[in-house]
């Protein structure tokens, strides 16, 4: 990772930050500063003017209301208000004028421009004095200087209140504004000098922040290459400090996971290279991230070259999965590697990897060699296709002997009843076993035909339960954990009827005295959990896989005790794949048995069965 200059680093934006606080600052002290002393130092200029004026006013109107005779030697009117006038102080006035009521400039205080005395005067403010009798003042800029100059027009009252003229008079503002530009030239390098100050404080208070960040983003720099020997140094007790602490300890529990992990990953690498199973993972869009030697043994590739493929590319899986979604309703397939030298079949478990949001992050597929399973199958198949056929001649001779006994027969008293009871009993087991074995046949040539519609399982496994508690012996008890919820799956309701009567029968049969047979119902999301548990004998471990195989049973003396075929969990098994889901068994000797079987929910994917 590349060293973060300085004008990009957090540093100078601390800096930056903190002088534009200042200025701020600044700008509005100065600007509330300034509009206040400008607005006193304008009344105070204001308040030495109105002074002056109304001194100025008083002689004015003594002198318009003093009496003049025709012979009177003393100055004349026009005379005396010259004179006020030009005694006036012009410091900050700059002209004076005194117009009488006809408009008519009597004195002036401007001795370049007394050629003006005896015209008349069209100043709008001079008019609006005279005409409203009341005092006006006004603020403009004059044209050739730029200068801001304040009017004032007092008008001029007799003894009787009426009016005699105006007083006019301007005052230069250049003084007022000429201070407030010499305070504000104070202000600014006062500013300039704090901005200054400001900058090299900040700098100092940003490396005590920016210091500990670097130093905790080389750690994290030499962290991310798996070195955790290093520490963070710890300046403060403020919130930096509380950080550096909490990284030193982010980087302890990271040194833990980071060994716990490399440890799981070495046992796990251990386990798949010694595994006689091939597996092979895929992330969502199907390509190849891991597969082990055993894989690569049984496809005839090698590991590290199919890497990055396309798992629908290296099985050969055309016509049974199309897209690669379709994996997590595939459950089980068998692959077919034959070729004109060797027989070779390979079964393929395919599972969904969800993360902790139960969204598919990829897929596991284990693949194993099933060739010989599959011809020991492929012969009992053919086995029972035969015998299927052969035994319904004898079962047709056994049952009309049977009725023959009956007709006449049964006479002699002892021996007639144990044969006919006897006969009685095992045709009826042998033709459930030609019915099961022709079943079966069905089911291997997929024959048969499933009527799918939609079913309320919740309450199609109420009914099933309920009909086998109306008839279960007394010393067994059937108990329910089945929510109220409504689960919804598309399946052939008699098909299920046969997988759940064999389950549960043979939950009944294995059951002890006083046994409760658990019957549960649970909703994983993707698909329903159905378990049948009863508290028998159970299952050796080695023996669990073996209950689905035909013709295999777990205590031989006891299933034809009971009238057992041994074929019923192999039904079951066909007709819950056929249905898309998966069955198997959990067992320990001595604590009984579960049986459990998935379907998948309708709002899931699924196909239908045509």
């Amino acid at each position: 990772m590349n060293k973060v200059g300085f004008f990009r680093s957090i540093q100078l934006k601390f800096i930056i930050i903190y002088i534009l606080l200042l200025l701020v600052a600044i700008q509005v002290i100065g600007s509330f500063f300034t509009n206040e002393l400008e607005t006193e130092l304008r009344d105070s200029f204001e308040d030495s003017v109105h002074d002056r004026v109304d001194l100025l006013s008083y002689n004015v109107e003594q002198a318009f209301n003093r009496e003049r005779s025709e012979d009177d030697e003393g100055p004349t009117l026009q005379e005396e208000i010259q004179r006020i006038v030009s005694d006036v102080d012009t410091e900050d006035i700059t002209s004076i004028q005194v117009i009488n009521n006809q408009n008519r400039i009597i004195g002036s205080n401007d001795v370049f421009n007394q050629d003006e005395v005896g015209k008349k005067t069209t100043r709008e403010i001079v008019q609006s004095a005279l005409f409203l009798d009341q005092e006006q003042e006004n603020t403009y800029v004059t044209q050739d200087t730029g200068n801001r100059v304040y009017v004032q027009a007092v008008p001029i009252f007799d003894n009787e209140g009426n009016s005699n003229g105006v007083i006019y008079l301007e005052a230069s503002l250049e003084g007022v504004y000429d201070q407030i530009q010499n305070i504000n030239e104070i202000f600014l390098q006062g500013s300039m000098l704090a901005i200054a100050v400001s900058a090299f404080i900040g700098i100092l208070v940003a490396r005590t922040i920016t210091r500990p960040i670097s130093e905790m983003q080389m750690q994290a720099q030499t962290m991310a290459k798996g070195d955790f020997t290093q520490k963070v140094n710890v300046y403060s007790k403020d919130e930096i400090g509380q950080l550096a602490d909490t990284f030193n300890d982010l980087n302890s529990r990271l040194k833990h996971s980071y060994a716990t992990i490399e440890e799981e990953r070495r046992k796990l690498s251990s386990v798949l290279s010694n595994m006689s199973d091939g597996v092979i993972s895929t992330d969502v869009t199907g390509a190849v991230i891991l597969m082990n030697e055993a894989a690569g043994r049984l496809i005839g590739e090698d590991p590290e070259e199919i890497i990055g493929g396309f798992l629908l590319d290296v099985l050969p899986l055309e016509g049974k999965i199309v897209d690669i979604t379709e994996l997590q309703d595939s459950g089980s397939i068998i692959i077919d590697f034959s070729d004109d030298e060797q027989f070779f079949l390979v079964r393929a478990n395919f599972s969904t990897v969800f993360d902790e949001e139960d969204e598919v992050t990829g897929f596991i597929t284990v693949i194993s060699d099933v060739t010989e399973q599959e011809r020991i199958d492929q012969d009992r198949r053919e086995f029972v296709s035969n015998v299927s056929h052969e035994l319904r001649t004898p079962l047709t001779t056994m049952k009309s002997y049977m009725e023959a006994l009956t007709d006449g027969a049964w006479e002699d008293k002892e021996i007639a009843p144990k044969f006919l009871r006897v006969t009685q009993n095992e045709t009826e087991r042998m033709i459930r076993m030609v019915n099961d074995l022709l079943q079966l046949s069905r089911m291997d040539t997929k024959s048969y035909g499933l009527e799918m519609e939609k079913t309320n399982f919740t309450n199609y496994f109420h009914e099933v339960i309920d009909r086998f508690d109306m008839n279960i012996p007394e010393h067994i008890a059937l108990k329910r954990e089945v929510p109220k919820a409504k689960f919804n799956v598309w399946m052939d309701k008699d098909k299920m009827t046969q997988v759940l009567d064999n389950v549960i029968s043979n939950a009944i049969k294995y059951s002890p005295e006083g046994g409760v047979i658990r019957l549960k119902l649970e909703n994983k999301k993707h698909f329903l959990l159905v378990s049948v548990q009863d508290e028998g004998m159970g299952i050796a471990y080695d023996k669990l896989e073996k209950i689905f195989e035909r013709f295999y049973r777990a205590d031989k003396a006891r299933t034809r005790k009971l009238g057992g075929t041994g074929l019923g969990l192999a039904i079951s098994k066909e007709l819950v794949e056929a249905h898309y889901g998966k069955i198997w068994a959990k067992s320990k000797e001595g604590k009984g048995t579960t049986v459990l079987f998935t379907l998948p929910l309708m709002n899931e994917k699924r196909r239908d069965n045509k």
